[in-house]
């Protein structure tokens, strides 16, 4: 299963706050977010919204665009792993090449 993006996030952000050396108290504090919430993102709990990262990473001193940037890679790194995984395994996959024909929708009317 592929990793969700607020997971990957979360964990961009608790790697950056522990490099630091800081603890999750001193992040919440300087971007004026609860304790609990921050650790509900960094465990990829809680979906941040975009001013919510903005404030963390504030808080962090890094740039949100570094942030989402690292969890893009490391997305594509798990997305490539398992698409390599599936294939080891054997499992069918869909060449490229297949066409699929949607029926048109035909509208019955009841007089």
């Amino acid at each position: 299963m592929t990793a969700l993006l607020r997971e990957v996030i979360g964990d961009v952000l608790r790697r950056a706050r522990v490099e630091q050396g800081r603890t999750l108290r001193e992040v919440s504090d300087s971007a004026r977010v609860s304790l609990g919430y921050l650790s509900e993102v960094e465990r990829g709990r809680k979906e941040a919204s975009s001013e919510l990262l903005s404030a963390i990473c504030g808080a962090l001193d890094i740039p949100l665009s570094r942030v989402l940037s690292a969890a893009g890679d490391e997305l594509a790194l798990a997305e490539a792993r398992a698409a390599a995984a599936l294939e080891r395994a054997g499992a069918p996959s869909i060449d490229a090449a297949t066409k699929v024909v949607i029926p048109q929708v035909v509208s019955m009317a009841v007089a």
